[in-house]
């Protein structure tokens, strides 16, 4: 509807009031009227019929027919009907291509006439109308109005570049309107610098590798003069530019915060939360011991809470914009946490957005203050805000521990009252609580228990049944409580199943004298009467264990339990810095990275909070190498979801933290409790004789004919792993053979042709010289683009002696891993660059994955095991690999020279079962499964990765290997 408020914008005040008359329905026949009125040779009547054509035009009417009539008003004089023909032109252009030509006369004639709102006008349309054939007729135009005297006409063409930019982008590039775009950067007039950089880094977004926005000093000094003096859309622009500009040092950070600093106070609040963005991203390389950095910390405090004042949607915003800006320095805004204690008017978006941040910014110090206010939130009406509050002293006795005491006795308070929803919210605070502080707060168990026939809710009822079964010795009726559960098994939803198993198995190790009928029951309810995979697997393993090795059982499932962190909701820190890149931008809403949610082909940049200078502490951020001392570091900040992210920065090393330590006597046992099972790898040899357990019956019948039998002779799930195979010495790494990169004919002779090599750990790039000029070449130098994987040359390229014509020479390239990094399509491609005495040449060529896998990347079978289970099933890919001839150890042997280790085999009914582990040079675990039948030349070939892109292309890897 934009014609209908430029009509608006166009028409004097006088005028607006009478403008209504045109909107009204007109009698049949009306396109036949408004024709002859168009073709009148009254000024005035012309004036009034183009008027009702916009009318109709924007109350949805076509009115299309009337094209080359409106067309023929263009020649005219009076500005305001020259405005309603171009709002004509602008939305009818493209349905009739053709008649615009039409007016491209006009356009230009336009362009050169002396009232620069004219000019301006004129190519705005232009920029507007999208229509191929009129573009080329643009340029000229476009040309003198980007050099035109009047500021006015000279931000008007800036824009429209940028629109020509998205109509045509390889004219804009070939007719030099970026050079003139970028020279208006140095524009006398503010606005017109503007939107030159509004203009260029629109461009820049659908070309992110293109470094239009050339940012330098000189640049930067010349933004920072034209933002005391524009509009705030202006200054919203050069402050964004000016966010992705990277200083040199700390001092330049400096001064640059300090020209920015007096946007804080600007009315505009897209204005504040910019300045905020640039702030917070340049704070990042000033020392903390710097008085500066404190002067700026308090500085940023008062606008936030300025724009807690204004109307609830934008509370909301500037609220989600602050709950990031809190997670990075939550000292920006420590003593100000009153101003988030909510209003009774405010709606509950407010409400609850304002609690998350009271709870991230409590501390020992105002404890007391948010615990009375919690407290008085749990008594309102709203049931959303009073279960969050409810959560908030749970989140808040976990986090200051000096008030868990004090949150305890408030929770027992809320319980008291009996509203149904508190007290089940409260027993789900209170199992955490328990987590937290175990020994401490028991005593509250029995009120606790009162209350367990009113709970409805599966959280709730899960987590009374975990207090039940882990403190089953301090409650007298534990098995009744628990009883009382199980009478209604399979109507409960599957977190309630898998919790009341566990609970019961917790209380039989407790009291096996009492209880003995109690587990019999639920382990045959778990695993012979329930379609649920994941309660299956996890009652067989309690059911093999207890009647294996009791003693074990009781190590496994009585296990210390790790206590658990304060913030369990904290955004991880990569996604964090990208956020906080994106202050004031729809990511920062949502708390999603634009790559997340922006669809289409524009590529969107990752961007990175720059790395600490001043002083001795490391940059927060993650490394990337950089490829000389004065480049700024690559933009790259990967996120969750997000190829990169998961490539490059995440911490995938698998949890061996986690990881319980395990006896000898029962080794795998205690991984499955992890719950939901690998049934591939449960179908070993992990039998147990029946007369082990404490008078537990035999395996049911239902069970996997491989879970009965005769015990294994590691006792327990020992032997799941059988490794008896053998698996004899690695045979060395597949190295193809080379392929052309770069053929003479376009590198002036110089023929390129290579292959890439793993030997000692040492990644290489082997190449063929091949001079096919006749004259000699020398000065040989090599540069890589930045790539997915960081690979960059470690040192220079090796030609010590002139390549004279006809001759070749063989040079080995060492690579290294710490180049700057970035996402390339596909994943492998390699950009290069190689330079001599005559020209410097480009070419792409793509290495195999296993080029990066690692010499250490055999990883232990129980960390195998839990990472398998712990990677999502949605992760995992599986291939056909076709026509090989050879046996499991063979393939393992082979695949092992190429570090894709085998940590297990097995075989079942005559498949053998190969589990295997790749590691990447930047951390990256992949886990692998390859079944092969006996006599048949095709393998399954099962993937799983946290980052799922590269499963494709470790499957050619394996292909690769075992077919030559």
């Amino acid at each position: 509807m934009e014609w209908a408020s430029q009509l608006c914008e166009n028409r004097g005040l006088g005028s607006k009031m009478t403008d209504s008359k045109y909107f009204t329905t007109t009698k049949k026949g009306e396109i036949f009227e408004l024709k002859a009125e168009l073709n009148s040779d009254k000024k005035e009547k012309k004036k009034e019929a183009v008027k009702k054509v916009i009318a109709s035009m924007t109350v949805g009417k076509d009115v299309s027919a009337l094209f080359p009539d409106v067309v023929n008003c263009m020649q005219t004089d009076n500005l305001e009907l020259k405005k309603l023909v171009y709002l004509y032109l602008m939305n009818y252009a493209k349905s009739q291509p053709d008649m615009a030509i039409m007016a491209v006369n006009t356009f230009v004639k336009d362009c050169e006439d002396p009232n620069p709102l004219i000019r301006a006008l004129a190519v705005r349309t232009m920029g507007c109308i999208r229509v191929d054939k009129i573009t080329e007729y643009l340029c000229e135009p476009l040309r003198k109005c980007l050099k035109d005297e009047d500021p006015y006409v000279r931000k008007t063409a800036a824009v429209c570049v940028a629109k020509l930019h998205d109509i045509n982008a390889q004219l804009v590039e070939d007719q030099g309107f970026l050079d003139t775009l970028k020279d208006l950067i140095s524009d006398s007039n503010p606005m017109v610098v503007a939107n030159a950089v509004a203009a260029l880094s629109e461009i820049a977004e659908s070309h992110p590798n293109s470094n239009l926005l050339d940012l330098n000093p000189q640049t930067i000094n010349k933004l920072l003069t034209a933002l005391n003096e524009c509009t705030e859309w202006g200054q919203i622009f050069i402050l964004d530019c000016l966010a992705n500009y990277t200083p040199r040092d700390d001092r330049e950070s400096q001064s640059i915060c300090e020209r920015v600093t007096p946007r804080l106070s600007h009315a505009n609040s897209a204005v504040v939360l910019s300045a905020v963005k640039v702030l917070m991203k340049f704070m990042e390389m000033l020392p903390k011991d710097l008085d500066y950095y404190g002067t700026l910390l308090k500085k940023l405090a008062p606008p936030l809470v300025t724009l807690l004042s204004a109307e609830p949607e934008l509370q909301y915003v500037a609220l989600r914009n602050i709950n990031l800006i809190v997670q990075k320095r939550p000292e920006i805004l420590k003593h100000e946490m009153k101003v988030f204690f909510v209003k009774y008017n405010d709606p509950i978006y407010v409400k609850l957005e304002k609690l998350d941040i009271m709870i991230r910014l409590a501390s020992q110090a105002n404890i007391a203050q948010v615990l009375a206010e919690l407290k008085e939130y749990a008594t309102e009406v709203d049931v959303d805000f009073v279960r969050k509050a409810v959560r908030a002293i749970g989140r808040c006795a976990i986090k200051v521990e000096q008030s868990a005491e004090r949150c305890v006795s408030t929770l027992l308070d809320l319980i008291q009252t009996k509203v149904n929803y508190v007290v089940q919210e409260a027993i789900v605070v209170i199992k955490d609580i328990f987590r937290k502080y175990p020994n401490k707060y028991e005593s509250v168990i029995a009120t606790l228990c009162e209350n367990l026939d009113s709970l409805d809710e599966p959280e709730a009822r899960a987590a009374m049944i975990w207090i039940v079964g882990e403190y089953a010795e301090r409650i007298d009726n534990a098995d009744e409580l628990l009883e009382s559960f199980l009478e209604g098994f399979h109507d409960e939803s599957t977190q309630v199943q898998l919790q009341l198993l566990t609970a019961i198995v917790k209380l039989f190790l407790k009291k096996p004298t009492e209880t003995q009928e109690l587990v019999q029951q639920v382990l045959s309810l778990a695993t012979q009467d329930s379609d649920n995979p994941d309660l299956r697997d996890r009652g067989y393993i309690y059911w093999r264990l207890l009647s294996t090795d009791p003693v074990a059982a009781k190590e496994v499932v009585l296990a210390e339990k790790p206590l658990i962190s304060e913030e369990t909701d904290l955004i991880e820190p990569t996604l964090l810095e990208e956020l906080i890149c994106h202050i004031g931008t729809l990511a920062s809403v949502y708390h999603k990275p634009p790559s997340a949610f922006v669809e289409g082909s524009r590529g969107v940049q990752h961007k990175r909070l720059p790395a600490r200078t001043g002083s001795g502490e490391g940059a927060e951020s993650p490394d990337v190498g950089q490829s000389g001392p004065s480049e700024a570091p690559p933009a790259v900040i990967p996120s969750q979801g997000d190829l990169l992210g998961d490539l490059l920065n995440l911490d995938l090393a698998p949890p061996t933290a986690t990881v319980p330590s395990v006896q000898p006597s029962m080794q795998m046992g205690a991984m499955d409790l992890l719950g939901g099972g690998l049934d591939s790898l449960l179908g070993g040899d992990i039998g147990g004789s029946p007369s082990m357990g404490a008078g537990l019956g035999a395996a049911p019948a239902a069970m996997p004919a491989a879970l009965g039998g005769a015990p294994a002779v590691g006792g327990g799930l020992g032997d799941l792993f059988d490794l008896g195979g053998g698996v004899g010495m690695p045979t060395g790494s597949y190295v193809a053979p080379k392929t052309v990169w770069l053929p003479a004919m376009k590198a002036k002779g110089l023929e390129i042709s290579g292959t890439f090599a793993r030997r000692g750990g040492i990644i290489q790039m082997d190449m063929s010289l091949n001079n096919k000029a006749m004259s000699v070449m020398t000065d040989f130098a090599i540069q890589f683009n930045r790539n997915s994987f960081g690979l960059a040359p470690a040192g220079p390229l090796q030609v010590l002696t002139p390549l004279s014509p006809n001759q070749t020479i063989d040079v080995s390239l060492p690579l290294s891993v710490n180049g700057p990094v970035m996402k390339m399509e596909p994943l492998n491609n390699l950009q290069v660059a190689v330079k001599n005495n005559i020209d410097v040449f480009y070419f792409s060529c793509q290495y195999p994955l296993s080029l990066l896998f690692v010499e250490d990347g055999k990883m232990e079978r129980q960390v195998f095991l839990a990472t398998w289970k712990d990677i999502p099933n949605d992760n995992e890919a599986q291939f056909q690999i076709k026509d090989i001839h050879l046996n499991s150890d063979a393939a393992s042997n082979k695949l092992q020279g190429s570090n894709i280790f085998t940590i297990a085999k097995r075989t079942v009914e005559g498949q053998d079962m190969l589990y295997q582990s790749v590691k990447l040079t930047n951390g990256i675990w992949i886990l692998a499964e390859m079944r092969i039948q006996t006599g048949n030349p095709n393998y399954t070939l099962s993937i799983k990765c946290r980052a799922p892109e590269v499963a494709q292309f470790v499957y050619q890897c394996y292909e690769l290997v075992l077919k030559n």
